[in-house]
């Protein structure tokens, strides 16, 4: 029994129990983390469940309630929009949706963060690796800039999971060739293995820069 754990490689099972651990690590760099908004989810229903409880003792042993008696609040909301101004109540109305809102949507989206990962680093015994999206789009702005044979401010790049948008402005009486641009920054990025694939889409303007 002792022989044949002593016999099997330390490597394999070094990345056996790395594995999971390696996936995860992945996840956290390039999804945000939702710790902030269920804190202050959990903090607020504490704060609500320990007022009640509070207004609730006091009544319970006769004395005058803190803010508003239990009961009186519950009717006070039975009663709604009766007793409130309705510009007053439309803006709670507002503001308290606006919360939901934010809450069901960190809830329900993705919470990607500006990053990509790079496949190209799968191979065995490569660490992963993963890449802001600002880098990409500086070394896709240089790439676009070359093919066009425009100065860097007359390039601007966008990059998101999805897509890389390439915006050129070209210098006056000199055509850009969208094409080669398209190719030129397609290359680029098959070069990267970025994963996700975005899709590029070239915009050259109409309107040129004099140039110097």
């Amino acid at each position: 029994m002792s022989s044949s754990v002593e016999n099997r490689p330390p490597e394999t099972r070094h990345r056996k129990d790395q594995g999971p651990d390696m996936r995860r690590i992945l996840y956290r760099e390039t999804h945000s983390s939702r710790a902030a908004m269920a804190t202050a989810a959990a903090v607020l229903v504490i704060v609500l469940a320990a007022y009640g409880v509070l207004e609730a003792g006091v009544h319970a042993v006769g004395q005058p309630a803190w803010l508003i008696e239990p009961q009186v609040a519950a009717q006070r909301i039975v009663d709604l929009p009766a007793g409130m101004p309705s510009l007053l109540l439309a803006a709670i109305g507002a503001v308290l949706a606006m919360l939901g809102l934010i809450f069901l949507l960190n809830g329900i989206l993705p919470g990607r963060r500006a990053r990509h990962r790079l496949l190209g680093t799968e191979g065995e015994g490569l660490p992963a690796v993963v890449v802001d999206d600002e880098v990409i789009a500086s070394s896709l702005a240089r790439r676009a800039r070359l093919a066009a044979n425009v100065t860097p401010e007359q390039v601007m790049v966008v990059v998101s999971q999805r897509t890389v948008l390439v915006n050129i402005r070209p210098t006056s009486g000199i055509p850009v060739n969208q094409d080669l641009v398209l190719a030129a920054v397609r290359d680029e990025l098959d070069q990267m293995l970025l994963d996700p694939d975005p899709e590029v889409r070239v915009n050259v303007t109409s309107s040129g820069v004099i140039g110097a």
